[in-house]
């Protein structure tokens, strides 16, 4: 009689047969270079609109449009799966890419040069409002637990929102959707949503580098465990969520999870 880990190494090398059979070169490291830059980049700006809505508004005391800013990352992220997603798989956050390694959907051996890249994108964007705007400002857009809240309702909440966003992740990618308007708009909509109620909590956080950024710059560390333990934590219990609800992993994850370049390069 065959074990579930049996069942799921088998279901892993179909699935890795099949990739190999819609394109030869997928594993091709040759464009992991782009790969890496689309993760900055993308890390970049969403770090940029998450912190910069709140630098912006303490700079220049116009908080006008603040019922807006817990939107403001949602849209975002929505537009950078559109503009991106099929380069990278548009991770923008370490417990997403650890998620998707654990999910067996990326390999472990490329979790080091996305998750560098995506510190590299969220510092230099915290960097970059510093020197625009001060680092004041850039401290009205740190995650800091909410008033009346403490450290372990903060926790607990980065958990929840974090196994949710990577539930979501996983299962809209393993349609072969997180590249398309269906994920851009599930993954987008999630993050808007999340931080309309729960950013009084956490600040709905879901990404370690988009809170360690500003906090590095503004040399304010005492909470940031919260929001590395809480999203970590999180992705776990979210890849154990999409295995009792989906199964063994997807070719269809596969693809969404890594990029289609080397795809798009055999179709042409």
């Amino acid at each position: 009689m065959t074990t579930s880990n049996e069942n799921n190494h088998h279901a892993a090398e179909r699935s890795r047969m099949l990739l190999t059979q819609i394109a030869p070169n997928f594993l091709d490291p040759k464009h992991e270079w782009q790969r890496v830059f689309a993760e900055l980049w993308g890390t970049f700006l969403l770090v940029l609109v998450a912190v910069g809505g709140p630098a912006v508004a303490a700079s220049t005391g116009n908080h006008a449009a603040d019922f807006l800013l817990p939107v403001a990352p949602g849209v975002m992220v929505m537009a950078i799966i559109y503009f991106m997603g099929t380069v990278s798989g548009a991770h923008l956050n370490p417990a997403v890419t650890i998620a998707f390694a654990i999910r067996r959907n990326f390999p472990w051996i490329r979790v080091p040069g996305y998750i560098l890249a995506q510190i590299a994108g969220g510092g230099l964007a915290a960097l970059f409002l510093g020197a625009m705007f001060g680092n004041g400002a850039v401290a009205a857009g740190m995650t800091l637990p909410g008033h009346g809240m403490t450290s372990p309702q903060a926790l607990v909440m980065e958990i929840a929102l974090t196994a949710a966003l990577v539930n979501i992740i996983l299962g809209t990618s393993s349609g072969a959707r997180n590249i398309g308007p269906n994920g851009a708009i599930a993954v987008g909509g999630f993050v808007a949503m999340t931080g309309l109620w729960a950013g009084p909590v956490s600040g709905a956080s879901m990404n370690p580098v988009r809170s360690l950024a500003p906090a590095l710059v503004c040399g304010d560390i005492a909470l940031a465990w919260i929001y590395v333990a809480g999203p970590l934590a999180g992705a776990l219990i979210g890849v154990f969520f999409e295995w009792i609800l989906k199964g063994p992993p997807t070719t269809a994850g596969t693809i969404a999870a890594q990029g289609t370049l080397d795809i798009d390069d055999r179709e042409e």
